[in-house]
Formats: structure tokens, sequence, C-alpha cells
């Protein structure tokens, strides 16, 4: 089966192809800026926008407006009106909130070029980019496939990562015969319904004490550059910090993500139906007793993964809803004796005197349900 691969790799460039890549996102970002600040205008004026030919016919124009539009990338710039149109489209259909101006100021700034003509490639321990040239970065693994298009990053810690998006073949895995029910947790990330616990292990919490101490630090350099009348961008050891900061942020978000890309694809390897509970999880952020723990174990980045490594790989993965009343059943007999709170851990059903560990047994519970929408289908 042929599907979109995102390969994402660390890349060093020189001083010269830095200063490129920053004019780059510039550039791109005045071309978002520009024309949707027209496409506002012509909707106050006339009650309709403009389309993405509208866009993509005025650029020429702008072009020759602006001469160092044109020290860049074509395809970036083009690809910034296609993101705008996308992003109209989007909220149109109500997926996302209207459009809004990108900032310089912002900690992310990106860009996106396209393949043409052999204009993106790998070449041993480089990597080819449009007026880039070529970007020695860490070849973690191979590129498989046909390269689509390539997103150039700054992250706010000041590294920079290129994601290669590539369609490839990807073969489905041997069927194992084999079915699991999961409960996510935040004591334990993920019960089994074979009784294994994946530990959480609280990656921010482990940092949290040198994250406080860091975030200090920052707090003070910008009360600093403020007293002294000095702007946050032209304060040097007020970025310095901000860095550092961001170094330890990214360093839990890359702790998390390896976590969670392991133990997704040990389930999908040993299981061919992945029964789990539909989690309304921004409904429980709201409990401010929870939140912070909540955002820490990222359940809906793990479901997410877990979606689209069942459509490559030929698995099946059911949702249960998030009212199917997993903890409070007996998984051995079925009986519903009322709503057990958070603190009651472990019970004895009073039907059958079966003795329930809390998460295991709603484990259970979530594979017979998943199974019995699976037969029914």
């Amino acid at each position: 089966m042929l599907v979109k691969k995102a390969y994402k790799f660390r890349i060093y460039p020189t001083k010269e192809q830095g200063r490129q890549i920053a004019k780059t996102i510039g550039c791109s970002r005045f071309v978002f800026n520009h024309f949707l600040a027209k496409w506002n205008d012509m909707y106050k004026e006339t009650g309709k926008g403009l389309t993405y030919n509208a866009y993509s016919a005025q650029l020429p124009q702008l072009k020759q407006a602006l001469s160092w539009l044109k020290e860049v990338d074509s395809i970036a710039v083009q690809s910034s009106l296609k993101n705008l149109s996308d992003a109209f489209s989007r909220f149109f259909k109500k997926q996302n909130k209207a459009p809004r101006f990108k900032s310089k100021k912002h900690p992310v700034q990106s860009y996106t070029t396209k393949q043409i003509n052999g204009n993106i490639s790998i070449e041993e321990n480089k990597i080819k980019l449009p007026k880039i040239g070529l970007v020695r970065f860490a070849k973690s693994r191979e590129v498989e496939g046909r390269i689509l298009s390539a997103t150039i990053r700054r992250n706010p810690s000041g590294k920079y990562f290129t994601s290669i998006l590539a369609e490839t073949d990807v073969q489905p895995l041997e069927k194992t015969k084999s079915a699991i029910g999961i409960d996510l947790g935040i004591t334990d990330f993920a019960i089994l319904s074979d009784g294994q616990k994946e530990d959480n292990h609280r990656f921010t919490a482990k940092m949290e004490k040198k994250l406080k101490r860091e975030q200090r630090k920052l707090s003070r350099r910008a009360l600093h550059a403020k007293n002294n009348g000095i702007d946050l961008l032209d304060a040097k050891n007020y970025q310095k910090q901000k860095r550092k900061v961001a170094r330890l942020y990214e360093q839990v978000m890359n702790q998390r993500d390896d976590f969670l890309n392991k133990l997704s694809t040990t389930i999908i390897k040993n299981h061919d139906v992945i029964c789990i509970e539909d989690l309304n999880t921004k409904g429980m952020l709201r409990n401010h007793k929870l939140a912070k723990s909540i955002s820490d174990v990222s359940w809906s980045s793990f479901v997410s993964k877990l979606t689209y490594k069942t459509e490559w790989y030929g698995k099946t993965i059911v949702k249960i809803s998030k009212w199917f009343p997993s903890s409070q059943l007996c998984s051995a007999c079925g009986h519903h004796d009322g709503k057990k709170s958070l603190q009651v851990r472990k019970w004895s059903c009073p039907a059958c005197n079966m003795h329930h560990d809390r998460d295991v047994n709603a484990s259970k519970n979530i594979l017979a349900e998943g199974l019995r929408i699976v037969a029914s289908t």
C-alpha cells in the first residue's frame, strides 16, 4: 500500500545557508500575511474573499514590485499561498478557526517546498534543498520511496530540522490472531487486557525542578531588559536563556515522542485488533487537578499514532464510546452495581466475588466491547 510517510532529520546549515533559510521563512511569512490582509479587505468590501487562483495571479506582480521576493525559493513562496487557501477551506468546513497573521516572534518558524525535477534529493550524508544547496544532516535512517516535499523548520532551541515527505510502499504485517484492550491512565500510562502495565515515565515531572529554575532566570532577564528599556528581541542574555529553556522542553518532547512511537509499534506488531477507549481529552483537561498530568501523558498523540499505524500495516483499531462504563462493569459476569469513585482502585464483585484491579478490569471490558463491535460489523 502506498502511504505518505514523513522522515524527520536534524540539519546543520552553514552561516550563509542559515541566512538563506531565515530569508525564505521571512518571504513566505510576508506573502502569507500580504494576501491574508487582501482577503480580509475584499471580504469586508464585497462579502466574498479571494480564491487560490486569484492569489497566484497576483503573485508575479508582487514579485515585480518587491524584487527581494525573487531571491528565495519560488516554490516555498507559492506553498505559503496554498497553505492560506487550505486554511480558509478548513475554516469554512468548521474544522479550525480563521487564519491569523504569522508573526516573526513565534517560537517555531518554517517553510515548505515541493519536489520538482530533482530539486530535493539525498546525497550520502547531505540533503539538497532548493536555493540552499547541499546541507549536512544527521542521517539516522534511509528515506524510502519518492520524495514529495520538504519542510524546513527552526525550533525555539535554535536547531534546524527538515521533514521529508515521501510516498512509500508499506507492506502489511503478519497476522497474529490476537486482540488487545487498552485502558489509558495517569499512574500507569497504558494497562493492557493481558495484565501488562506500561509505566508513565512522567517526563515533564522529572524535569520540572530544572525547568522552574531556568524559567525563573528567564523571567529575571526579561525584567532586567524591561527596566533598562531594551526590546526582548535585542536582549542577548534573555535570548540565550530563552534558547536554553526551549532545549529543555525539546528534550522532554523528544523523550515522550520516542516512548509513544516504540509502544504503539510494539502493540501493532503483536496484535491484529486493538480496542481503546475514545477519551474526551479536552473535557478532562478542564479538571485543574488532573490537567497537568493529562497533558504530560499525551493520550491523544498515542491514539493518533495507533490509528495511522493500523491503517499502514493492515491491522484494526476499535474506538469504544467514552460513555461505555468500562471501569464499573465486572469483566467476569457483567454485573454493574453503580458508579465507583476514582479513589477505588481495587474491588470485589458482589455477584460473582471476583476480585478486580480497576484498570485491568476496565481494559478487559474494553476488549470485550471492541470484539462485540467488530463481530457486529
